[in-house]
Protein backbone atom coordinates (compact mmCIF):
# COMPACT_ATOMS: atom_id res chain seq x y z
CA UNK A 1 0.00 0.00 0.00
CA UNK A 2 2.63 2.51 1.03
CA UNK A 3 5.04 1.43 -1.68
CA UNK A 4 2.19 1.09 -4.19
CA UNK A 5 2.68 -2.67 -4.48
CA UNK A 6 -0.98 -3.17 -3.56
CA UNK A 7 -4.03 -1.08 -4.40
CA UNK A 8 -7.25 -0.43 -2.53
CA UNK A 9 -9.54 -3.40 -2.96
CA UNK A 10 -6.74 -5.84 -3.78
CA UNK A 11 -6.98 -9.27 -2.25
CA UNK A 12 -3.98 -10.21 -0.14
CA UNK A 13 -2.68 -13.78 0.22
CA UNK A 14 -4.38 -16.07 2.68
CA UNK A 15 -2.72 -16.39 6.06
CA UNK A 16 -1.54 -19.90 5.22
CA UNK A 17 -0.13 -18.82 1.82
CA UNK A 18 1.75 -15.89 3.31
CA UNK A 19 3.16 -17.99 6.15
CA UNK A 20 4.49 -20.47 3.58
CA UNK A 21 5.93 -17.69 1.37
CA UNK A 22 7.69 -16.01 4.29
CA UNK A 23 8.56 -19.29 6.01
CA UNK A 24 7.13 -18.12 9.34
CA UNK A 25 4.70 -19.59 11.82
CA UNK A 26 1.07 -19.22 10.65
CA UNK A 27 0.18 -17.84 14.10
CA UNK A 28 2.53 -14.91 13.46
CA UNK A 29 0.74 -14.10 10.21
CA UNK A 30 -2.64 -14.51 11.89
CA UNK A 31 -1.67 -11.97 14.57
CA UNK A 32 -0.48 -9.53 11.88
CA UNK A 33 -3.73 -9.92 9.90
CA UNK A 34 -5.77 -9.44 13.07
CA UNK A 35 -3.81 -6.27 13.87
CA UNK A 36 -4.32 -4.92 10.34
CA UNK A 37 -8.03 -5.65 10.58
CA UNK A 38 -8.26 -3.94 13.98
CA UNK A 39 -6.53 -0.90 12.48
CA UNK A 40 -8.99 -0.92 9.57
CA UNK A 41 -6.30 -1.53 6.97
CA UNK A 42 -7.91 -4.73 5.68
CA UNK A 43 -11.32 -6.35 5.71
CA UNK A 44 -11.88 -10.09 5.73
CA UNK A 45 -14.94 -11.37 3.90
CA UNK A 46 -15.82 -14.88 4.97
CA UNK A 47 -15.18 -17.34 2.15
CA UNK A 48 -13.76 -14.65 -0.15
CA UNK A 49 -10.51 -13.52 1.44
CA UNK A 50 -8.89 -10.45 2.92
CA UNK A 51 -8.88 -7.15 1.03
CA UNK A 52 -7.13 -3.77 1.31
CA UNK A 53 -9.44 -1.03 2.64
CA UNK A 54 -9.66 2.57 1.47
CA UNK A 55 -8.06 4.51 4.33
CA UNK A 56 -6.00 7.32 2.75
CA UNK A 57 -5.52 9.16 6.06
CA UNK A 58 -4.15 6.00 7.70
CA UNK A 59 -1.81 5.37 4.78
CA UNK A 60 -0.56 8.96 5.02
CA UNK A 61 0.14 8.53 8.75
CA UNK A 62 1.95 5.22 8.23
CA UNK A 63 3.99 6.72 5.39
CA UNK A 64 4.98 9.68 7.58
CA UNK A 65 5.98 7.36 10.45
CA UNK A 66 8.05 5.19 8.12
CA UNK A 67 9.71 8.29 6.62
CA UNK A 68 10.57 9.61 10.08
CA UNK A 69 12.15 6.29 10.98
CA UNK A 70 14.13 5.99 7.74
CA UNK A 71 15.31 9.61 7.78
CA UNK A 72 16.21 9.43 11.47
CA UNK A 73 18.38 6.37 10.90
CA UNK A 74 19.91 7.88 7.77
CA UNK A 75 20.94 11.14 9.45
CA UNK A 76 22.20 9.35 12.55
CA UNK A 77 24.30 6.98 10.45
CA UNK A 78 25.63 9.61 8.04
CA UNK A 79 26.52 11.98 10.91
CA UNK A 80 28.37 9.12 12.63
CA UNK A 81 30.60 8.94 9.54
CA UNK A 82 31.68 12.52 10.20
CA UNK A 83 29.69 14.38 7.56
CA UNK A 84 28.64 17.96 8.22
CA UNK A 85 25.20 19.32 7.25
CA UNK A 86 26.39 20.98 4.03
CA UNK A 87 28.14 17.77 2.93
CA UNK A 88 24.99 15.78 3.65
CA UNK A 89 22.95 18.20 1.52
CA UNK A 90 25.46 17.79 -1.32
CA UNK A 91 25.27 13.99 -1.03
CA UNK A 92 21.47 14.01 -1.06
CA UNK A 93 21.45 16.25 -4.15
CA UNK A 94 24.00 14.01 -5.86
CA UNK A 95 21.84 10.92 -5.21
CA UNK A 96 18.67 12.66 -6.35
CA UNK A 97 20.38 13.47 -9.64
CA UNK A 98 21.53 9.85 -9.99
CA UNK A 99 17.97 8.66 -9.45
CA UNK A 100 16.65 11.13 -12.04
CA UNK A 101 19.18 9.85 -14.53
CA UNK A 102 18.31 6.25 -13.72
CA UNK A 103 21.79 5.38 -12.54
CA UNK A 104 20.71 3.85 -9.21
Amino acid sequence: MIKKELDIGDKIPSQRELAQQLKVNPNTVQRAYNEMETMGMVKTLRGQGTFICNKPEMLREIKEEMTEDIMGRFFHDIKSLGYENEEITDLVNKWQNKLKEGKE
